[in-house]
């Protein structure tokens, strides 16, 4: 009971905002979209690195657009211009109205200094706004702080807002995720919410409706919505970049325009560690990312390939189709009991299957991508569990019946297996039914030894 009904009203509120966390926690994402190709990485590397060596800690607009577009993040492209007659032959060449901004290695935001000119429609525009930014940023800084200009298209905004996604470090958790209201007024409007990366598309959502923008950008006022769905892969693209390029001490894209039939990053600012930063000493993520080390091909005996990766939250709907697959006997060997299909993928317990923290658990999947559909199925699963005040770890494995017999398994285990050991684990055991003599070959295959036999069960254990 309480004294005054407010309290209770506030109390009531938390919890509601505590079980409405817990459920976005765990509701499926989505999958990522068919034929999506992975980052590259290398390009990335090599820019930061080329920066890195010349000392800045600063990269151009250029460069930074090149590290989002190596995410897959839709950019405006940008060409750079170091005189007026450059800046007019490549205006002639991707079209007119276009917009013409500062390019500097030291300064980043460059409407402080007078380095933004929008909306040029021909070439007298061009030659003008070229001496514009020249003239501004000379008196306000120096002349050694330009180094050109940069030309790109001009995008009617007419029907769009203006988005800010950005990342900054936080002494305590390490990389921090912002979105909200973008543009020049962004300090003014204040409107953001924060994200501990990484994202999925769910928890991308749930940091988009903790804005104000958030319900414009669902249509009002006869507007038609944004595309959200977009919004969310960008997000998710955006946090994986923040964890896997450590060297990034903040990014920014602001604006990022979108409408219902466009996203796409007009701005983008990179600042780095400083060069005496040590790697061992650059800010972790205080979530672990997606561990993409554990990804690799592998060809079946049959000359099927297969993708072996860690589970995903998203892969919620292939394990319903794989359970539908299995036969009784795979069911018995490997839950010890005919459990129904009905529990077996029930979405509470699958929760506790596909979301894992990749830290005391860590579960491999094996994925195989139709060459005609692209339609993805996975075929085989296997799991570690560490088990609690010991550095071991007990491991379980399942492969779809049509198959088998095809050294899945055995490769699902030495992965497993390989894991284990790059976790740093002493040991590893299993259980195994004793009429499962097909799973005992393939743990004598990979190097388990028998630790002792009962009557219905064989365990066995290896050392790492």
């Amino acid at each position: 009971t309480y004294r005054y009904p407010d309290s209770a009203a506030r109390l009531f509120n938390l919890m509601w905002k505590y079980s409405y966390n817990l459920r976005g926690i765990y509701e499926t994402p989505m999958m990522p979209p068919n034929g999506e190709n992975a980052p590259d990485r290398a390009m990335v590397a090599q820019i930061l690195e080329g920066v890195r060596q010349s000392g800045r800690t600063i990269l151009t607009e250029v460069e930074s657009k090149e590290i989002l577009a190596a995410y897959r993040i839709p950019i405006a492209k940008t060409a750079e211009a170091d005189s007026e007659d450059a800046a007019v032959a490549i205006a002639n060449s991707i079209g007119y109205p276009v917009v013409l901004k500062l390019l500097s290695k030291t300064i980043t935001h460059k409407t402080d200094v007078g380095g933004v000119q929008l909306n040029l429609t021909d070439a007298d525009a061009v030659r003008w706004a070229y001496q514009k930014i020249k003239t501004s940023v000379t008196e306000k800084v120096g002349l050694e702080h330009f180094l050109g200009v940069s030309v790109q298209p001009m995008y009617n905004p007419d029907g769009s807002y203006e988005l800010i996604i950005g990342s900054s470090i936080d002494p305590q958790f390490g990389p921090v995720l912002l979105f909200g209201s973008g543009g020049q007024l962004v300090e003014v409007y204040k409107d953001s919410a924060i994200a501990l990366p990484p994202l999925n598309t769910t928890l991308a959502r749930r940091m988009m409706e903790n804005t104000k923008i958030y319900k414009a950008l669902q249509g009002v006022r006869g507007r038609k919505p944004v595309d959200l769905a977009g919004l969310e892969q960008i997000l998710v693209r955006f946090s994986q970049l923040v964890v896997e390029q450590r060297w990034i001490k903040e990014i920014d894209i602001n604006p990022l325009l979108a409408s219902s039939n466009r996203l796409i990053a007009l701005d983008a600012r990179i600042v780095l560690h400083t060069p005496d930063t040590k790697e061992d000493e650059l800010p972790k993520p205080a979530i672990r990312p997606y561990p993409t080390q554990y990804i690799s091909e592998w060809t079946m005996t049959d000359g099927t390939p297969v993708t072996i990766r860690p589970i995903r939250p998203e892969d919620e709907p292939l394990i319903v189709q794989f359970h539908k697959t299995l036969s009784e006997q795979s069911v018995y060997f490997r839950f010890f009991n005919l459990m129904k299909l009905s529990r077996r993928i029930a979405h509470e317990r699958l929760t506790r299957i596909c979301f894992i923290d990749y830290d005391r658990e860590m579960a491999l999947v094996a994925e195989y991508k139709h060459p005609k559909t692209g339609d993805r199925e996975i075929l085989a699963a296997g799991r570690l569990s560490k088990l609690h005040g010991v550095n071991e770890a007990e491991f379980s494995m399942l492969v779809a019946d049509p198959y088998q017999c095809r050294g899945l398994g055995t490769e699902i285990l030495r992965q497993l297996l390989q894991v284990g050991r790059d976790e740093k684990l002493a040991k590893v055991r299993g259980d195994i039914l004793a009429e499962n003599t097909a799973m005992q070959r393939v743990c004598e295959k990979v190097g388990f030894k028998r630790d002792r036999t009962s009557n219905d069960l064989v365990k066995v254990e290896i050392e790492l």
